[in-house]
């Protein structure tokens, strides 16, 4: 379990010009082999601060990656998804090595107390192991823009882009950031480490993957609130502080209680957000259940969309866990 795991993960190589010109490489990030070539990564770990990418938006074009059986291959890409933190790129049939194993998302979410662990190249240092649990499966950073998992375990800078595991060996998560814990002011090219790793969800991952690969732009859908925290008998509530666009369209106005969205308790922002991120399309209908002047009314609103500056290149579809490679 362990060991495939291993093999399906890569390092993103950065090659430094003084590195370069002694034919040596350094990594700074980490990825996984999804099949039929196809690399998962986290859209931060190939961002160049140089100009000299194609397309505008900080990823290159072409990226190399090495295995752990030290085996080089380039990747081009197939789209980057902003906000998600991810980007897809895929080596050519014939430049796969042989020794990458295919990775296969889980089929349920992670949840707390739950056994995992992640593989990936910590400090530019691997593929190195590192085994914890799931904390808040349920939790937020400004620096992505869906939920992430929190998980317990020794992380460090370049384990970005690196599989979340559970016991099984399926992927449950791709890491997104580690929480810094040491003490002491890192210099500015040091890089850190801490017992914080957070993820991106895998089921939410897997939908943008399969959208990347079949060349569709992924839209989340949107009902155009600006919301604020009210509190009613003790109790914090989720309130209506502007509407715009589909839920203005509806009727919502500032000064509405959120209650329930399609039959869902709204107990805060995050969990309205969570369920119109991963359970809901744009276009589609759902009831809103709120609170306006001390009575109870339902209201149903209609999505709209929220468009992602998604960088992508058509491919020929396939499922992200087909191949066995």
């Amino acid at each position: 379990m362990v060991r495939h795991a291993g093999q399906g993960t890569v390092g993103i190589l950065a090659r430094a010009a003084s590195a370069a010109s002694a034919g040596g490489v350094s990594v700074r990030g980490s990825g996984l082999y999804l099949g039929d070539g196809y690399i998962l990564t986290a859209r931060h770990a190939t961002t160049q601060r140089a100009g000299r990418h194609e397309g505008g938006t900080g990823n290159p074009a072409r990226i190399t990656v090495i295995s752990n059986a030290l085996e080089e291959a380039p990747a081009e890409m197939v789209g980057v998804h902003h906000f998600l933190d991810l980007a897809l790129y895929r080596i050519a049939r014939e430049r796969i090595p042989p020794t990458l194993s295919a990775q296969r998302f889980a089929p349920a979410e992670a949840v707390p107390g739950e056994l995992v662990f992640t593989v990936g190249y910590p400090l530019g240092w691997g593929p190195v192991v590192s085994y914890g649990r799931v904390g808040n499966p349920d939790t937020f950073l400004t620096t992505v823009e869906s939920r992430l998992v929190q998980a317990d375990l020794s992380v460090c800078s370049g384990n970005s882009g690196g599989g979340l595991f559970n016991a099984r060996g399926d992927l449950v998560g791709i890491v997104h950031a580690v929480i810094h814990t040491d003490t002491t002011p890192p210099a500015a090219t040091e890089r850190r480490c801490g017992r914080f790793a957070f993820a991106v969800p895998g089921p939410l991952a897997q939908k943008i993957v399969t959208a990347m690969i079949r060349g569709a732009p992924w839209h989340f859908s949107t009902l155009g609130l600006r919301l604020a925290s009210v509190n009613i008998d003790s109790r914090w509530r989720v309130a209506v502080a502007d509407a715009t666009g589909p839920a203005r369209r509806a009727g919502l106005r500032a000064g509405d209680v959120l209650l329930s969205i399609d039959g869902h308790r709204i107990d805060s922002a995050g969990r309205l957000k969570n369920y119109l991120m991963e359970h809901t399309r744009p276009s589609q209908p759902v009831t809103l259940r709120i609170l306006r002047d001390e009575r109870e009314q339902t209201i149903r609103v209609v999505l709209g969309t929220v468009r992602d500056p998604v960088r992508a290149r058509p491919q020929r579809p396939a499922p992200p866990n087909a191949s066995t490679k």
